[in-house]
């Protein structure tokens, strides 16, 4: 269970730290199905000359230790308390995407601010709108150890608070979530810039709304892997005074009083 002041510094910095969250034995399960996924892309373990791209995106296996570290006791007892139980989508399984960063100074052109977009759009890109349509959270899952020379994310603690103004005047339609950083105040990049660092199975719950980015170069000797799913809801927040909010919920609000 997610102490106090873990909840409380959810609603004011956008994110909590669940050290361990994911065994090491699965962790090493799970690198090893990884490495896997790359040797069928041609980019071998043994063999460094194979590691030429800055950033390989696997999608995320759905294979038994990826299960288990999914399905972690401990993860799914965090989204209880911060979406409400039985408001999220149990997957058995990690989901989304694992960007496998290697030890490069090349510009991997994927490192701009942004938030993580949830349904699909009318133009075929991802869309977000103030009530968080379809995600309750993003989650990034460290399966290496990972230090701030090894191109770790990069967060802009307490920003999930600057994004419901932006996002409130598009109602329920929303907009491209490219479009939501270039339209926030420049107080939001001067906020405390910290980085996802960890070891291998510390887990990072954070609010859909927190502002991050990929980092360069890795300075590193070994790949960076970390998963990064969102956690879906069942319905989008409500919004309104008179219904019963959870802290994802409540941090919206939050941010849309006190940015009037």
């Amino acid at each position: 269970m997610l102490p106090d002041a873990d909840m409380e510094r959810f609603l004011v910095d956008g994110y909590v730290v669940l050290p361990g969250a994911v065994p090491a034995d699965v962790i090493l399960e799970c690198q090893d199905v990884v490495w896997r996924e790359l040797s069928s892309r041609g980019v071998e373990r043994g063999d460094r000359s194979t590691w030429t791209q800055p950033v390989v995106r696997l999608s995320t296996p759905d294979v038994s230790p990826f299960v288990a570290a999914g399905t972690s006791p401990a993860l799914w007892e965090a989204y209880d308390q911060l979406l409400g139980d039985g408001r999220w989508s149990k997957r058995r399984g990690v989901g989304g995407t694992i960007p496998v960063r290697f030890p490069s100074e090349a510009d991997p052109g994927d490192a701009g601010w942004h938030i993580d977009g949830s349904f699909d759009g009318p133009d075929g890109s991802y869309w977000v709108n103030a009530r968080s349509k379809l995600r309750g959270l993003l989650v990034l899952f460290l399966l290496t150890d990972v230090d701030e020379g090894s191109a770790p994310t990069r967060i802009l603690e307490g920003s999930h608070l600057d994004v419901p103004r932006v996002l409130a005047p598009a109602g329920d339609e929303g907009m491209s979530f490219g479009d939501v950083a270039p339209r926030l105040p420049a107080s939001t990049f001067e906020r405390r810039r910290v980085f996802a660092v960890g070891r291998a199975g510390d887990v990072y719950v954070c609010h859909p709304f927190l502002v991050h980015a990929a980092s360069w170069p890795h300075r590193g000797t070994q790949p960076r892997m970390i998963a990064q799913p969102g956690v879906g809801i069942l319905e989008p927040f409500a919004l309104r005074a008179g219904v019963e909010v959870c802290p994802v919920e409540a941090a919206i609000l939050r941010g849309l009083r006190d940015q009037k």
